[in-house]
């Protein structure tokens, strides 16, 4: 989770950026199971040292309950930052932010995916300012309303929305009369004509035809969505979304709107109707005209 982009940026390159400018760190201590995230380190940050440790010992010393309370804000914590530290601990799948006000770095812990849907919209809303590349294509006829990132080599075609606040990533394709809002496209991410794109993260490469509605949802890497499909975000019911962690056990998402989880290399067929909270394993092929109401895939 950590070495996922946002904004083009791996989390926890955004998290150390944030931690280096008040405290200039030196050393880091990563699990030695995450090697792409001390590659991701040692890349950005040459002058930290970098040092693994196993985690075996720290497990057998910790309670692995899942949490009572699902919401991202009752397990979010505060750390006072003082002129005297000389460590801190902050979880790797989290992302953090500093409040100049109150002194303090908050800590937002990534458990579920609904956490990284928080974090998503939480950071284009307070992190997003307006750039549109030069060397992005955009028609004459697409709305852009509100704060909106569109990197390099972007094309957007005739008469789209694009509602930010927004991020779309550089190589990417908005087709004829779709609407974007509130989203975070990765690279090469390439939406067809007359769609609708709402509150939804795409990691980038995915591929995702005409008339198709995604919304609330998280979409992995190198997705390809056929025609005509549709990720649900609300019950019928008007009830919380609940998601399945493991067959026949589901947990309240604490949310009255969530879409779908999408694993990488996913091939959606035409014509699929996903549930709220249904998660979709990575390599999963779907056939046409299914309609998800359970998690599919290993």
């Amino acid at each position: 989770m950590a070495s996922l982009k946002v904004m083009n940026q791996p989390l926890i390159v955004r998290n150390l950026g944030i931690v280096d400018k008040l405290l200039n760190i030196h050393r880091i201590k990563v699990p030695s199971e995450c090697s792409n995230v001390l590659r991701l380190i040692q890349d950005n940050f040459p002058a930290i040292s970098v040092d693994e440790y196993d985690t075996n010992n720290t497990r057998n010393n910790t309670n692995d309950d899942t949490p009572t309370d699902t919401s991202t804000s009752a397990r979010s914590f505060k750390i006072s930052i003082k002129g005297n530290m000389d460590s801190l601990e902050i979880p790797l799948n989290s992302a953090v932010w500093y409040s100049q006000s109150e002194k303090n770095i908050l800590v937002n812990p990534i458990v579920y995916p609904w956490d990284f849907h928080y974090i998503i919209r939480r950071i284009l809303q307070e992190e997003l300012t307006e750039s549109i590349s030069p060397n992005a294509s955009l028609s004459k006829s697409t709305i852009i309303d509100g704060p909106c990132i569109i990197e390099d080599d972007v094309t957007i075609d005739d008469f789209c929305k694009i509602k930010g606040p927004t991020y779309i990533g550089k190589g990417s394709l908005i087709g004829m009369t779709s609407l974007i809002r509130n989203c975070m496209l990765g690279n090469e991410t390439r939406i067809g004509f007359n769609c609708e794109i709402g509150r939804s993260y795409f990691a980038g490469h995915d591929k995702i035809p005409h008339q198709n509605v995604i919304v609330d949802s998280l979409i992995g890497e190198n997705v390809w969505f056929g025609a005509y499909s549709a990720t649900l975000n609300v019950l019928y019911t008007r009830h919380r979304v609940m998601y399945e962690i493991a067959k026949g056990n589901a947990i309240d998402t604490g949310m009255d709107h969530f879409g779908a989880v999408i694993g990488n290399n996913c091939t959606i067929g035409t014509s699929v109707i996903i549930f709220p909270g249904k998660h979709i394993h990575p390599d999963t092929a779907v056939r046409p005209e299914t309609i998800v109401a359970r998690n599919l895939g290993s």
